[in-house]
Formats: C-alpha cells, structure tokens, sequence
C-alpha cells in the first residue's frame, strides 16, 4: 500500500473554503468597469491599515516593489542618499536585499540569532558606521523581529527602521504589544500566494503612520504622479490589482484564524519532534509568532529530507543560498565571512504548515521524523 502524502502546501485546498466568495469578488470586479484603482483597492487599504495599527496603507504590485517604494520615497524626501548604508539580515531572502541596492543603498549584513534565525540586535551596534542610516529588518519566517536593543540602537543613531514584514503579517512585538507592520517607520507587505494572506498573484503594500511618506510611496508607485498628468517623481508603475484586491478583502478576516491554526500545528510539532539529531525552533509560548514557516535544523539535512520524502511527507528549504553566496552579489560580498548564515543554509528544512494541514496530520509528520534513521544507509 502506497504510503499517505502530506504536500508541502496545497494552495488550492487553502483557497477552497472561500472560493465561492472568492469568485463572486472577482466577478463584482470583472462587471464594474473598473480594472485599475477603484473601491475594492481603497476598501483593502483602509482594511489593512485598520488591521495593522497604521494610519496608511498603499497596495502596490508586490512584496519586493513594497520596499523598493520606502526606499525610493525616503530618497526622495531626502531621507536617505544613494551610499547610505541599510543594516540587513544576512539570512533572509534576497528580496530584501534586491530593494536596498535596486535604490543605491548600500546593504550591510548582519549575522542571525541561533535561536530564532532573525537579525542578532546584540550586533546592531558594531556594525554602525558613520555612514548608517537604516535597518532593515526582516520578520522571518513569521516571528517579530523588534526589541529593545534595535529601538535603543535606532534612537541613539537617528536611524529609520523600515520592516520587511511579508512574512509576518498578524504577528506581534513582544516588546510593545503592537502588530507587526506598525513597529518601525514604515513596512513593506508581501500578498504572494503562499503567505499567510495570500493573493491570487502578486500583491503588496507598505504601511506607515507617516503622511509625507504614504503620499511619496502612493505617487511613485503610480508613475511619479501627484495628480494625473503631473509627475513629480521619476516613478515606476507598481499599483495594486483590483482583482487581487478583492481577493484580499475576502481573505484578510480569516487571517486570525489561519495564524491560529498554524500556531496549533507548531504546538504539535513543538510537543511530538523528539528526534536527536533535529532542533526545532524556538518555541513561541506567548502567541506572538504566526509561523509562516515551521523550520527545523539538521546536519543531515539532505538525508532527512530524501527520507522524509520517501514516507511520503513533502518539505522545502528557505533558504538553501544566502544572499551574499548569490551570483548576482558575488563581487560585492566575495570575501565577506559569515559563518552563522552559511550553517543555517545548510540545516534549514521546512514542514509543512498552513490552514491545508490538520492536526492530525502534524503528529503523523512528527511520528514519521521521530522513526527515521539518519545513522544507517538502511
């Protein structure tokens, strides 16, 4: 008998429950005349905003312009100068990388925290220069990445923080409470299918309690733009479908609960792995994560991987390169060391984790990790 197969993500069986919804969103838009801007854009705007304790929000076409769009805006304003050095996460993905240099900025990356894999704020301040002027930092994998030690680095060096919140969408800061999205000065938002709100296509915002940025970030997006006609900026065409829009509108008051249910599935991993060779990651007691990603480590990592697929359970790695081991980075970073973010390139797999997966099917996962034997060619 052919062994039960537990799929990485199934997007199509997360979507189900809301198809019909779903469809007659899309088709509201399709019948109104209206494919670019429009209600179901504001209404998603105004959603967001609400929901993650800013005073705007700005769709926009997706996750990598969301942050390419704070970046331009803050040169625009005079914010930030072409050189200006962003503290980065060295493990994150390269996104977040492409929107600091794709606007002249200089990325200067910094290594991981063991325990959570996000940006070590212990290492903030050595790796200040006299030419720093952002962080840039990166919620991984859906666990905030935001503490006393960036706040107190941010004040004392006059340093914007600039969130890459697309994994992260409903989690909370631990240190103040607050959503991710409203932490730092502005945050860039990620609808790509797979995240925990996710769209039908590409799909981004950024989020903002500032009025002159929102309003720099909305006209660049829209070809440098003001009013029609009128261009201020050397801007970029980057707006927000209405489809996906809509799509969104229907999705964004399930997020909670998707967040919760993934919550519950870490718990079963959290409860059920207890294989010695794999470290699970830092557990999440207070609720505060919304686990985008469940990632564990294990030295054996291809191993694990082919025999897990043997039994039937499909797994994914974020991320097997880290962006300065990336070609494209290759001369800028060549002689850069980082030892910490190599390691975790190579341990890191992904199980599977989302709204598709049951409870039950968290502990059979866990059963089959607990059996296997890494130590044997068997």
């Amino acid at each position: 008998m052919a062994n039960k197969q537990y799929p990485f993500l199934s997007l199509a069986a997360v979507n189900a429950p809301l198809m019909d919804e779903i469809a007659r969103a899309v088709e509201r838009v399709v019948r109104s005349g209206r494919y670019v801007g429009g209600p179901e854009v504001d209404t998603f705007e105004r959603a967001l905003a609400e929901f993650a304790g800013t005073r705007y929000a700005v769709g926009c076409a997706n996750g990598l312009d969301a942050l390419r769009l704070i970046f331009r805006a803050y040169i625009e304003l005079g914010q930030l100068h072409p050189g200006d050095e962003v503290i980065v996460p060295a493990n994150t993905y390269i996104a977040s990388i492409l929107a600091v240099t794709d606007c002249g900025l200089t990325p200067v990356p910094v290594e991981p925290d063991t325990r959570t894999l996000n940006l070590d704020t212990a290492l903030l301040r050595q790796a200040i220069t006299p030419r720093t002027r952002a962080i840039l930092t990166v919620h991984l994998y859906g666990r905030c990445c935001f503490d006393a030690a960036m706040q107190a680095v941010a004040r004392d060096h006059h340093l914007l923080i600039v969130e890459d919140n697309a994994q992260a969408i409903g989690a909370r800061c631990p240190l103040t409470g607050g959503r991710t999205g409203s932490l730092g000065h502005a945050a860039a938002f990620s609808f790509y299918p797979t995240k925990n709100l996710g769209a039908m296509g590409d799909a981004g915002a950024v989020t903002t309690d500032d009025q002159a940025l929102a309003a720099a970030v909305r006209a660049i997006a829209n070809y440098g733009s003001d009013r029609r006609y009128h261009n201020i900026y050397q801007g970029l065409n980057s707006r927000l479908d209405p489809v996906q829009a809509a799509i969104l509108n229907v999705k964004l008051p399930h997020v909670e609960a998707e967040n919760a249910h993934r919550q519950a599935i870490a718990e079963v991993y959290e409860q059920h792995i207890t294989h010695p060779a794999i470290t699970r990651p830092l557990w999440s007691a207070d609720g505060s994560m919304v686990w985008h990603q469940y990632v564990i480590q294990c030295d054996d990592r291809d191993r694990l991987r082919q025999l897990l697929a043997d039994a039937g359970v499909a797994t994914d790695i974020h991320y097997a390169t880290p962006p300065h081991r990336q070609p494209c980075y290759s001369r800028r970073w060549s002689p850069l060391s980082l030892p910490v973010t190599d390691h975790v390139a190579r341990t890191v797999v992904s199980l599977p984790i989302s709204s598709a997966v049951s409870l039950a099917d968290a502990a059979e996962i866990a059963a089959i990790i607990n059996s296997i034997n890494l130590s044997s060619d068997d």
